[in-house]
């Protein structure tokens, strides 16, 4: 069978993408599986950080090698160049812990908004305002998340492709609260904590409304970008019945 592995921090990244897909929690691992033919898609996250995203890979791997892997997910633009809500396809990958670069190869999948040198900087945090601006200036970077450059590292060392497809959840300028305290150790997202934050502190009430806005239509955008990559002529999903996204 010939598996491909996508990787996202939080399930509300793969909310539109795994409609319909059959879900196990494992080991602290949401896991949803697509099969067809020969083959099967199986999405997967376990929370924010690179050693996050290398369990969630890890528990799929148990049920089997994968021969590629995408890192997918909601990330922060350090240019006004990519828009909240949009999806783009990285063309690079950099590790601000280590200074190791993946340059990713280069195609343009079905419906692809992505411009192929857009490179993405992976932070060991939550980046405010002022931390994308230095990404900005010392990588040259166009977006920064948290997982990517640990899933490019383990697709070079397992010799299989890798992707990488991200959708835009804020602005280079947005003025949003801190997001680091509220994760764990383990990458978990302390919604409950957060919450009482939130209702608090008015003042960023409406650019997190907005947020909430520019997030999900970046995961419909992310979806249908990775299934454009995956099944770029549609062919798969006829055969096998695959859902309307947008139902």
């Amino acid at each position: 069978m010939i598996r491909t592995a996508i990787i996202a921090a939080l399930p509300g990244e793969l909310k539109p993408l795994v409609r319909g897909w059959r879900h196990v929690k494992r080991n602290h691992v949401d896991i949803w599986r697509w099969s067809y033919g020969a083959g099967e898609w199986v999405a997967a996250c376990a929370g924010a950080g690179q050693s996050a995203a290398t369990r969630a890979l890890a528990e799929v791997e148990k049920d089997g090698p994968v021969a590629s892997v995408q890192s997918v997910g909601w990330v922060g633009s350090l240019s006004v160049t990519y828009q909240p809500g949009e999806a783009y396809r990285v063309a690079g990958v950099i590790d601000t812990l280590t200074g190791e670069r993946f340059k990713i190869p280069q195609f343009t999948p079905t419906g692809s908004k992505t411009q192929l040198e857009i490179w993405l900087a992976t932070s060991a945090k939550v980046a405010d305002a002022a931390e994308k601006q230095r990404l900005a200036a010392t990588y040259k970077a166009g977006l920064v998340d948290m997982e990517a450059a640990a899933i490019a590292r383990l697709a070079g060392m397992r010799g299989i492709s890798f992707q990488c497809i991200k959708g835009v959840s804020d602005g280079v300028d947005d003025r949003l609260p801190d997001f680091n305290p509220f994760l764990t150790r383990e990458g978990q997202f302390q919604t409950i904590r957060f919450t009482l934050f939130a209702l608090f502190h008015p003042g960023y009430w409406s650019a997190l409304k907005q947020m909430g806005e520019n997030s999900k239509k970046a995961a419909q955008n992310i979806a249908e970008s990775v299934l454009g990559l995956l099944d770029p002529e549609g062919e798969i999903r006829k055969r096998n019945g695959y859902s309307d996204l947008r139902h």
